[in-house]
């Protein structure tokens, strides 16, 4: 097992207080855009959270009113307009291992967005467990505006697991902003919070899960994305062999006991 408490990471900021990591991308003033090397650094970020014994969730914050506004223009677009296939190729699965990655981390991560989310952003909002926002949120994959496929990171995949199919389908054909409104009237998010409260509502939600079974949590998360893999009877079984493994930590026995003595249990991931 590894620390993250004192990462310094080199292309966003990072602190780690009371088990909960919070991620800010960098430079709002071009609206926290992508660069290749964010998101190789946050791929490996994610990735080391799955040994991290000391962050049991993730804040991924909006910075200067915005979330994040895809991959820069000039540092992105740009070059890869002159790669080859080979190259292109190497950066399309290294965007697609940062949503891995993030998948794979076992610890939950609440998205907190403000202002623009769109792009690479909408991606990342997308691939977080959990998401709220602000009635200012405007999220939008506007991979066709710029002549690419609706088919970025897994949004083909995911997106209609989440809003469903139809709605999915429009939002990744048009390119179009989906208001904050919209968004959590399809579930996309989980509520919506005022600017001034988004990030304060998104620790609160991250103290609520820091606090309970995080072993555990690390197993829902699991069954959560490997089940969409599984038929309904090795689902079942699968669960079965999850909660088995559950009902042998001492988070378990602690909220028995807690029960029995009519007290509230106390958690510690073990």
């Amino acid at each position: 097992m590894s620390k993250l408490a004192d990462l310094k990471p080199e292309h966003f900021s990072w602190d780690c207080a009371e088990r909960i990591a919070t991620i800010r991308l960098s430079r709002p003033d071009r609206k926290n855009p992508l660069t290749f090397d964010s998101y190789a650094e946050l791929r490996d970020t994610f990735r080391a959270l799955v040994y991290a014994e000391d962050v049991d969730v993730v804040v991924f914050a909006s910075n200067g009113g915005n979330f994040c506004s895809g991959g820069d223009v000039h540092d992105i677009i740009g070059p890869l307009v002159e790669m080859d296939m080979k190259q292109l190729l190497a950066f399309t699965r290294m965007t697609g291992d940062l949503v891995k990655a993030m998948i794979g981390c076992s610890k939950p991560i609440v998205a907190a967005v403000d202002g623009v989310c769109v792009g690479a952003g909408a991606i990342v909002a997308m691939a977080s467990d959990l998401r709220l926002a602000s009635p200012e949120a405007k999220c939008a994959f506007l991979f066709t505006r710029v002549g690419l496929a609706g088919c970025d990171m897994g949004a083909c995949a995911m997106l209609p697991r989440i809003i469903g199919q139809g709605r999915a389908a429009e939002l990744l054909y048009t390119g179009r902003v989906m208001s904050a409104e919209e968004g959590a009237a399809w579930g996309f998010w989980n509520a919506l919070h005022a600017p001034d409260q988004l990030e304060a509502e998104a620790r609160k939600l991250a103290g609520r899960l820091a606090a309970g079974p995080t072993f555990a949590h690390g197993i829902t998360k699991t069954q959560l994305n490997q089940e969409w893999n599984m038929g309904l009877d090795q689902a079942i079984e699968a669960e079965a062999q999850a909660q088995a493994i559950c009902m042998q930590t001492r988070d378990f026995e602690r909220a028995y006991r807690a029960f029995v003595a009519k007290e509230k249990p106390v958690f510690e991931g073990d």
